[in-house]
């Protein structure tokens, strides 16, 4: 990682169909469907309405053998249609699934908490792929880790990086290259710090592997936006990231814009900054810089600090150098100013910006200078990248997933049901899962899960504790209101 400019990580080319990444070429939009994988029609069609907005590559979920055959009639109508979209297959909990969706697709992804290394099933992936031409991506989650990574680690940054590493110590003996990896987590400074790590030892064995950023269960509309920008900014800055995908629990096409957004806003980062005590950086270790104990927003009262702003084309590594040459432990709000009239594209660019200093535990304030929106959207977007860099909780917090192929009811307006229902709580995270696949896993930062267990039946969390199993849909959300007031009530 260079403090002083913008400089991408050096990467190989992995070919996707007709996509490639890495290798210095620009950083590729991609997305997932949410249609049933066995629905030719429906997912085509979403395939297409994915590549009109400018993502050419897509993925669909694979859980079972008629999935991974329709794969065939799915990419054969596509092709049929004139689409050159690059096709990915996700797989879950079943390795043999991955065998048969590899006859087919362009990338097969797959999860390492799902495999056994000493059956032999990823060396025989390999070679299946290799003999195609298939490109693999080795996809970590931060909430399905192996048992045994688990059990060493916990669900840590350090834990991920095991698996990973793991994998692509197989690929590399076998001399495949044709792997892309991924570090996913629904906490942004777990996810940050996961690909640091990733990137630390993939050098140190002289890896090159491409690297697909997200984050996972971001949510949906502005809030989701923000925490995906946070997240996905902060490596972008660093130049760690070769393809991206922005979760959204909304229409899969909604994903390509800000995706793309995000993707040109780092593709030219102009300037040098000079680190006079890179000694005092720590990236993959989270450390408050002064003792501010709850960041601020630039409209609430901010005596003693220091307000630093960004003029350059590269934002965030001018104020990261200003701070670290900074002598005197002042808290800093960190300034910059958008003239975009959009709130959305405001937002976007901010939380990419100004995230890391954050996340990294630099910054003690936020000053957005956006003339052209009011003073109470500018609040908002301020404290939503406040609370997305996990160092200050001002609302409920929805750990939503953007659903897939596994959804097992409408995500989409459940969560703005929900929304609607529990935002009047403060510092209360809740998790909306469309499925068991990653739900007690990744939403295990939140207070409450609302997960589908099946077809129009729904699980209750409290953390990671079943409280309700299998309830009706119809009567879900009333008893998860009436558990969060039963816990509230027990507390007060």
């Amino acid at each position: 990682m260079d403090l002083t400019q913008y400089r991408r990580r050096e990467s190989h080319r992995v070919r996707i169909g007709e996509v490639v990444i890495g290798g210095g070429e620009p950083v590729a939009v991609q997305s997932m469907t949410n249609t049933d994988t066995k629905d030719t029609e429906a997912s085509v069609a979403q395939i297409e309405r994915i590549d009109r907005a400018g993502g050419r590559i897509v993925r669909l979920t694979a859980q079972g053998v008629r999935e991974g055959e329709n794969l065939k009639n799915i990419v054969g109508r596509l092709r049929g249609d004139g689409y050159r979209t690059a096709v990915v297959a996700d797989i879950h909990f079943l390795p043999e699934v991955a065998a048969v969706a590899a006859k087919y697709v362009d990338k097969v992804r797959i999860n390492p908490g799902n495999y056994r290394l000493d059956r032999g099933d990823l060396e025989r992936l390999i070679e299946q792929c290799r003999e195609r031409g298939v490109a693999l991506r080795i996809g970590v989650n931060h909430g399905s880790l192996a048992r045994r990574i688990f059990d060493e680690w916990g669900d840590t940054p350090e834990g991920m990086v095991a698996a990973a590493m793991e994998f692509l110590r197989i690929c590399k003996a076998r001399e495949f290259d044709q792997a892309v990896v991924s570090m996913k987590s629904s906490n942004t400074r777990v996810m940050v710090a996961a690909y640091r790590l990733l990137v630390e030892s993939m050098e140190r064995e002289g890896m090159t592997f491409p690297i697909h950023l997200g984050v996972t269960e971001a949510g949906n509309g502005l809030e989701g936006r923000i925490k995906s920008a946070v997240g996905i900014g902060a490596l972008l800055a660093d130049g760690i990231g070769d393809t991206i995908r922005v979760s959204l629990t909304e229409a899969p096409e909604h994903e390509i814009p800000v995706a793309q957004l995000l993707a040109d806003h780092f593709a030219r980062r102009e300037g040098r900054f000079e680190v006079l005590h890179p000694e005092r950086y720590s990236p993959t270790v989270f450390r408050r810089r002064s003792d501010v104990a709850v960041p601020i927003t630039h409209d609430e009262p901010a005596q003693g600090f220091e307000v630093v702003e960004a003029l350059s084309q590269n934002p965030t590594a001018e104020l990261r150098a200003a701070i670290l040459n900074r002598d005197d432990r002042r808290p800093v709000m960190v300034k910059r100013r958008y003239g975009d009239e959009d709130a959305e594209t405001v937002a976007v660019k901010a939380a990419a910006d100004l995230g890391l200093l954050f996340l990294d535990g630099l910054a003690d304030g936020i000053w957005i200078d956006a003339p052209q929106l009011d003073a109470g959207t500018v609040r908002e977007i301020e404290l939503m990248i406040l609370q997305a860099a996990r160092v200050r909780f001002s609302h409920t917090e929805y750990i939503a997933c953007p659903g897939c192929g596994r959804t097992l009811y409408d995500l989409e307006q459940t969560l703005e049901t929900i929304k609607a229902r529990t935002s009047h709580f403060r510092n209360l995270k809740i998790g909306v899962m469309g499925c068991i696949v990653n739900g007690p896993g990744e939403m295990a930062d939140a207070d409450y899960g609302y997960v589908g267990a099946a077809p129009g039946r729904i699980t209750l969390y409290r953390g990671r504790t079943v409280v309700e199993r299998n309830i009706p849909q119809e009567e879900a959300l009333d008893r998860l209101l009436a558990l969060i007031e039963r816990d509230s009530n027990e507390k007060n």
